[in-house]
């Protein structure tokens, strides 16, 4: 993984100092509030419903043993022990006082981390696959790509004020795993024909209050053009993107006003400029990030281990965990291994500090002293012999952290909502509590197939509900909850909106109406037919008459 230069440390060390003398000047009285949110929002400093919430940047998701336990300390130390995984591959706390911020930041700093651009109108942390460097599917490692446009991207000083706040992702396989268009920017590595290495790139995609699916913009884009070709696209929202309203200043909204071919045009003109310039990279320079990842010390003996075998055969339980909780490892004789955060009953994406410390632990034990961040707020050990598993899975059942369920109902994700964010409409946690509750036969999971719920708590959609296989956003009607349903979405290589099927749902009918509606998928489905398949065949009507053909007046308003 990257590891920071004096360059890195001394920008975050000053960006530490810089805010301490802020926060003190702002606690005294000395530092307008106007002045200071703009301020701590660059340091991933919210104000939430109760507390400040501290967002903390996890490039690309990867993790190495000492941050974790370090996050574990600050959960402990200075929050109320638990930390909560975001779909943006970061970490929130959600409730440290604002007086011991800067020494979070500073202990943050001694193990390379931070929360500069986590939060604000700039280039937020940059996105990746989280099997990237392991999956068998990819065509190069992402991940030094995703280290040279973080070091572009932070303190930019053109990019630093944009209209509205824009994100970034990577992607080097065909499957798509990173989600690549419902974001500002989404770019795919490829090869053309003639086999060189470059980019297929992808813009105006996002979620939030107008959700759009993103165009591609280039079919193919040089390897050393990567930096200019994003700075091109940087350059003509920051120039034209609207400033006058926050609700349509993303770039989406221009793309769509504009047009792609116009947009591409404008693209295209600016990047004329540059793409010459000082930012096309160098043979020399993909050679430098990419020396930071290589592949680890694997055993080359690793696939000839027997026990592995006879411990799926004789564990039941084990095997079940295996195959759900764990993905082919390009090397032979490893796998990567998903951490579930999402036991029965408990908040998806919460982890304690005891949790933490133990699979910084077991990181070290098990999987060269890495762990990474998912986008459906679960863990990853990256590279597990499997010789190791069975002790692995011994390890993480105590710990809540088994939970066999990656890929089905239950693995669902959701925002705080409510319960912390001071722009939610409705809570999201409660109702995901109550579906791991109900949900809680795995055989009968199994069965339905993958089934991916997304929730948000508002339509600011942190939660991803536009793109979920079922959709659940919170609205507020004369300050009460309601929830809208929406079906048929997907971020992978089919991204999809989904279809709302109709009036919202009352609070305490939400669980029995994805009951309703899980059902109809059963009534319906011809073999082994996904979710999302089902519903493309048979369309919105059999899901609608479900759930509102009966006793219509008791769920909706």
């Amino acid at each position: 993984m990257y590891h920071y230069d004096n360059y890195d440390r001394q920008l975050v060390n000053e960006r530490v100092a810089a805010f301490r003398d802020q926060t003190r000047r702002f606690l005294a009285g000395q530092l307008e509030p106007d002045a200071f949110r703009a301020l701590r929002l660059r340091n991933g400093l919210y104000q939430q419903r109760f507390a400040p919430m501290l967002r903390i940047s996890i490039p690309y998701g990867l993790l190495a043993s000492k941050q974790l336990r370090m996050l574990a300390h600050i959960a402990r130390e200075y929050d109320k022990d638990y930390g909560h995984f975001t779909t943006r591959q970061n970490i929130q706390f959600n409730w440290p006082q604002l007086e011991q911020v800067p020494d979070i930041l500073e202990k943050l700093a001694s193990v390379e981390m931070h929360g500069i651009q986590t939060s604000g109108n700039c280039v937020r942390n940059i996105t990746t696959d989280h099997l990237a460097g392991v999956a068998k599917d990819e065509l190069t490692d992402p991940r030094p790509y995703c280290e040279i446009t973080r070091q572009w991207a932070s303190f930019h000083p053109e990019f630093n004020f944009l209209p509205r706040k824009f994100k970034i992702a990577f992607s080097a396989t065909e499957h798509e795993r990173a989600a690549l268009l419902t974001h500002d920017v989404g770019v795919r590595i490829v090869r053309n024909a003639a086999g060189e290495t470059g980019y297929t790139m992808y813009v105006g995609g996002g979620l939030g209050r107008t959700p759009i699916i993103g165009q591609k913009v280039r079919d193919f884009l040089p390897e050393p053009d990567l930096l200019s070709y994003l700075e091109a696209i940087l350059r003509v929202y920051n120039r034209l993107g609207r400033r006058d309203n926050i609700h349509k200043a993303r770039i989406k909204i221009l793309v769509k006003e504009l047009g792609i071919a116009r947009f591409t045009e404008l693209v295209e003109a600016e990047w004329a400029l540059i793409k010459e310039g000082l930012l096309k990279l160098r043979r020399e320079d993909l050679e430098h990030f990419r020396k930071f990842f290589q592949p680890h010390a694997y055993d080359a003996r690793a696939a000839d281990d027997r026990g592995y075998a006879a411990q799926l055969a004789a564990d039941p339980a084990f095997a079940t965990w295996v195959k759900h909780n764990t993905w082919e490892h390009r090397v032979p004789g490893y796998r990567a291994v998903f951490v579930s955060l999402k036991p029965r009953g408990g908040t998806p994406g919460d982890c304690t500090s005891a949790q933490m410390d133990a699979l910084a632990d077991l990181a070290d034990r098990h999987s060269f002293g890495e762990i990474r961040a998912t986008h459906d707020q679960n863990l990853l050990f990256g590279d597990v012999k499997q010789a190791e598993l069975h002790a692995l899975w011994q390890a993480l059942v105590p710990l809540q952290l088994a939970t066999p369920n990656i890929g089905t109902l239950t693995d669902l994700i959701c925002c705080p909502g409510l319960d912390f964010c001071s722009l939610a409409n409705a809570g999201s946690i409660g109702i995901a509590q109550e579906l791991s509750e109900r949900y809680d036969d795995l055989d009968y999971l199994y069965d339905l197939g993958e089934i991916k719920i997304k929730m948000s708590g508002c339509m600011n959609g942190c939660g991803h509900h536009s793109v979920g296989h079922i959709g659940v956003l919170g609205v507020d009607k004369e300050g009460e909850e309601w929830y809208q349903i929406t079906l048929g979405g997907s971020a992978s290589n089919d991204a999809t909106l989904g279809d709302r099927i109709g009036p919202a749902i009352a609070r305490s009918n939400v669980v029995a109406t994805i009951v309703k509606l899980i059902e109809t998928f059963v009534e319906h489905r011809r073999g082994e037919e996904s979710f999302v398949q089902t519903y493309r065949r048979v369309g919105l009507a059999p899901y609608k008459a479900r759930v509102y053909g009966e006793k219509k007046e008791a769920v909706t308003a």
